[in-house]
């Protein structure tokens, strides 16, 4: 009898683990005040820019009142050293979306929790690190919400190959060692300066606050809370089966499941606050609607709507520089927000092709997903973003006015 009870609370656990995994619902455009006819124009920049071999394919997903209004492959996700078809199913180096996707939103946990505030002071837990000092001797110290919006004064990279000599590689500790201590570019909160630095140094504190690699942590209190099955940091198995390639590597071979970003993949070893995160369209999708209904999906929660909003705005006392805690709403890098979406659309690129975008006011989140890096580096994908979110915002026919 035990036997039994234990098989049918099994099965039970299995369906309700399951019934938590699942993607979005799909819907057709109209169920949610889309115009398909309108969203072919997409369809039509997308192929353009694969002709002309600005990108060798993508997959679009158009999230609309918390489900999947539109979701298509484009092109190729390998043409070297032979071609695979690009499925909606692939999984993408996401680039700097981690910063988002990741290490801010682990941050947001955190704070939520009480365990950290945004006026805490870098030093606080990277006792070495440095201020920054003005040329009169006034010193201002770097805060966390300063790494959050890029107002840090903190340089944009680090001399990789400089840090491997001198470090050996990886070393999370050596990188640390040298933004803790790197010259400053100026008073913190005076200006934007975007910075893979600001998000290594997040990912320090995350870590020695929580206990856990950021990895983990995020794994453990956003991911697997929201049934996301193929996010994660140095991908494996079915996971890493579905990673479209990025770069040549000159001594042969792609760079496939293994992070594009230099400092993330040398220094840090794949897991890093810049870079490194994995993901696919349906994934992302599950956490755009999340963000969309106040940090809740399929009634598992990550964030309070508080913690939401707080992430999609831009603090007051740099209000006039455009980045929110982990977004941008109107610095140069938010192009891909494109023309016509609301006032209050935040999102994020990364290197390698990807796009975020949502617009919170008209409840639509649309990503783009390239490997505009394969196979030379190459490609482009900045003007594709924006043509792209244009004709899925040109297709809403219910949307605010």
């Amino acid at each position: 009898m035990k036997r039994i009870y234990f098989l049918i609370g099994c099965v039970l656990l299995g369906t309700v683990l399951s019934a938590s995994a699942q993607p979005l619902l799909k819907v057709s455009p109209e169920e949610v005040g889309m115009d398909s006819r309108r969203l072919v124009y997409a369809d039509r920049v997308i192929e353009k820019a694969i002709a002309e071999k600005q990108i060798p394919g993508a997959v679009l997903a158009v999230v609309r009142n918390g489900k999947m209004a539109y979701l298509k492959a484009y092109g190729n996700k390998q043409v070297y050293p032979s071609i695979l078809k690009m499925e909606t199913s692939t999984v993408f180096d996401l680039a700097s979306l981690t910063k988002p996707l990741a290490t801010a939103l682990s941050a947001m946990v955190l704070v939520e929790r009480g365990e950290i505030r945004f006026l805490d002071k870098v030093n606080d837990f990277i006792p070495d690190f440095q201020p920054w000092v003005g040329e009169d001797g006034k010193k201002k110290d770097i805060r966390v919400i300063d790494l959050l919006t890029h107002t840090s004064g903190l340089p944009p990279y680090a001399p990789v190959t400089e840090l491997q000599q001198k470090y050996g590689s990886p070393n999370p500790d050596g990188l640390i060692d040298y933004i803790s201590t790197c010259p400053r570019d100026f008073e913190p909160q005076t200006d934007f300066q975007y910075s893979c630095l600001n998000y290594i140094t997040l990912q320090r504190i995350i870590e020695k606050v929580s206990k856990k690699n950021l990895r983990d942590f995020a794994k453990q209190n956003i991911y697997t809370v929201l049934g996301m099955k193929h996010t994660d940091f140095t991908p494996a198995g079915e996971t890493f089966r579905r990673v479209a390639p990025t770069e040549k590597l000159a001594q042969g071979g792609l760079l496939r499941g293994i992070v594009h970003d230099p400092l993330a993949r040398v220094m840090n070893g794949g897991i890093s606050g810049n870079a490194g995160l994995f993901s696919d369209a349906d994934d992302i999708a599950i956490l755009a609607a999340a963000l969309q209904n106040g940090g809740q999906y399929n009634g598992k929660r990550i964030l309070s709507p508080l913690g939401v909003k707080t992430m999609r705005t831009v603090p007051r006392h740099v209000a006039s520089l455009g980045r929110t805690p982990g977004w941008d709403i109107f610095t140069a890098y938010a192009s891909n927000n494109g023309d016509l979406l609301g006032p209050n659309t935040y999102g994020h690129t990364g290197y390698t092709g990807t796009s975020v975008v949502i617009d919170p006011d008209n409840d639509v989140a649309v990503i783009l997903l390239t490997n505009r890096a394969h196979p030379d580096d190459g490609g482009e994908a900045v003007r594709l973003r924006s043509l792209v979110a244009n004709a899925v915002a040109a297709s809403i026919v219910d949307a605010k006015r």
